[in-house]
């Protein structure tokens, strides 16, 4: 019963990103056929952030209203609207409206607003509930929240969105782009034939992927409707919730305090100070310690989930698509892949010294700030068409990814044996973190355009 109950909650994490996960997986194939073309994933980023609307609800609830508020239904509603706008966006994610002068994706942006919803609220309601659950069952719920990101990376491998073939065209001076052609957005450099010139030259062209968006939308329906079920019968389980106790008294640490047996499992009645019993007392007398260890914590979930959301994900196809399709491929896959190997990796060599924690993260961000500088180098990065430069972007990504991944892993783990209420906080943390990325991302990438793509094979920089 204990491996079903495992599964269960890999499936119930998994159903916490899934969606915003697959859209971004998605985005190959996407900005081929939307009007806002490789402008679209700052879009999305600031429509995702601006669904934060929900986790502050919910957090201002749980701090003026303590108890008012269960994540039960809360869950239920979040995930029913989740699988409900998946199954919409299958059949109107290319539906175009006229506003402000052009065609934009108005469906598409609007039915994203509710997946967000649904994901960001998750931070502030799928963690709490997990506090009613052993705390090995957090790494596992990780694992699954990882899984969110792999299992649609997959499909759109299998898909083929967005790969592309370079083929010889003719041009001649002054003509238009053939419409088959990749879309390159509004400020971005261009590399093909040279004014006043003609003949032929490179250019990418979309090769057409196996199946449609709409096959994809549908398995994503799928595996929220997947992430329902599994719920629906965590809460049933006979079992689910009788370990809690016990497990409590097994040693588990909260910061640099160990938990103590006359601690109770965390309470809805609001933050820790509802606990009693000696577990407060050892925490009153940690005093000042404490408060900076906790301000400490949650910054570094913010700062983390900063970079992991939204400033990186907003310069990925900057960042890879001018060493290639594959390269950008690789990246996106293999870093998803990273996600719930860190989480796996945290079930066995777990570290909760926050110093560890603290240079495991300084060292996933110098990872995060190479992808920065050759996305503003683009579309002339460092090792451009050299098979080195491939691997670097490829290895970054992924070390990038894994590193951070295991920190938001660990420092969720460290928040889950404190309380209740710790793991509310943590997600709205996470939540701000997003925000305050996309917020500094999209004037960057949108009105200042500090970032150009070019058409991979037409490129010209060993000038």
């Amino acid at each position: 019963m204990a491996v079903l109950t495992h599964l269960l909650v890999c499936i119930f994490g998994m159903g916490s990103w899934v969606a915003i996960n697959g859209l971004w997986v998605e985005l190959p194939l996407l900005v081929t056929e939307l009007p806002e073309g490789w402008n679209l994933p700052s879009y999305l980023t600031v429509v995702i952030q601006l669904a934060n609307i929900g986790p502050l609800l919910v957090s201002l609830l749980h701090r003026f209203r303590p108890g008012c508020l269960s994540e039960v239904p809360v869950i239920f509603t979040v995930l029913g609207v989740g699988t409900l706008a998946c199954l919409l966006i299958a059949f109107l994610w290319n539906m175009t409206s006229w506003l402000q002068g052009g065609q934009h994706s108005v469906a598409f942006v609007v039915l994203t607003f509710f997946l967000a919803l649904v994901d960001c609220t998750s931070s502030v309601t799928f963690l709490p509930f997990m506090s009613r659950l052993p705390s090995y069952y957090l790494t596992t719920f990780f694992v699954g929240e990882g899984l969110s990101g792999l299992l649609p990376a997959l499909v759109a491998l299998a898909q083929g969105s967005g790969l592309t073939v370079c083929v010889n065209v003719t041009d001649k001076p002054g003509t238009a782009e053939d419409g088959s052609i990749t879309q390159v957005p509004s400020g971005a450099n261009s590399t093909f034939a040279p004014p006043g010139d003609s003949g032929s030259h490179l250019q990418s062209r979309y090769l057409a992927a196996r199946f449609p968006p709409l096959v994809f939308f549908l398995l994503l329906s799928f595996m929220m409707l997947c992430c329902l079920v599994a719920f629906f019968l965590l809460q049933r389980w006979p079992r689910g919730h009788e370990a809690s106790t016990e497990d409590l008294l097994s040693s588990q640490v909260t910061l640099h305090a160990i938990r103590t047996p006359d601690e109770k499992p965390p309470t809805p009645l609001g933050p820790a100070d509802s606990s009693k019993g000696q577990g407060h007392t050892e925490e009153e007398k940690a005093g000042t310690p404490g408060a900076a260890q906790l301000t400490f914590i949650y910054s570094l979930v913010a700062f983390v989930n900063a970079l992991t959301n939204s400033v990186l994900p907003s310069v990925q196809t900057y960042s890879c698509l001018s060493y290639g399709p594959v390269a950008y491929h690789l990246s996106a896959t293999l870093s998803s892949m990273a996600n719930p190997l860190a989480c796996f990796l945290s079930m066995f060599l777990p570290s909760r010294s926050l110093l560890c924690l603290g240079l495991l993260a300084v060292l996933g961000t110098g990872f995060g700030a190479y992808n920065m500088a050759m996305a503003v180098m683009s579309p002339c990065p460092l090792m451009q068409g050299h098979w080195g430069g491939e691997v670097l972007i490829v290895a970054s990504w992924v070390l990038f990814t894994g590193c951070l991944s295991y920190v938001k892993v660990m420092l969720g783990v460290i928040l889950r044996d404190r309380s209740r209420s710790a793991l509310v906080w943590c997600g709205a943390a996470v939540q701000l973190g997003s925000l305050l990325g996309a917020l500094l991302m999209f004037p960057l990438v949108n009105v200042l355009r500090l970032f150009s793509s070019a058409d991979p094979c037409s490129l010209q920089c060993s000038a």
